[in-house]
């Protein structure tokens, strides 16, 4: 009988990290969309979670890069 092991390999971790920044991501889109539609809405705090999910958006992009293999052409 064979044991599994304990522990993720590295690129199990990494798309476990991806789902988890493009849940973020997509709450981020879902706080800023409630804001921009209120009443009067924070433009400094609606502008900091914009910033905020540009930065999700580099993370994920590096996470993907990581994960998808170099095609040599």
């Amino acid at each position: 009988m064979q044991e599994t092991p304990s522990e993720m390999s590295h690129e199990e971790v990494l798309r476990v990290r991806l789902q988890v920044l493009r849940q973020e991501h997509g709450d981020l889109d879902t706080a800023i969309r409630a804001m921009e539609e209120s009443r009067s809405p924070d433009l400094l705090a609606v502008k900091r979670l914009k910033k905020q999910k540009l930065a999700l958006k580099d993370r994920i992009a590096r996470i993907e890069d990581e994960l998808t293999p170099d095609i040599i052409a």
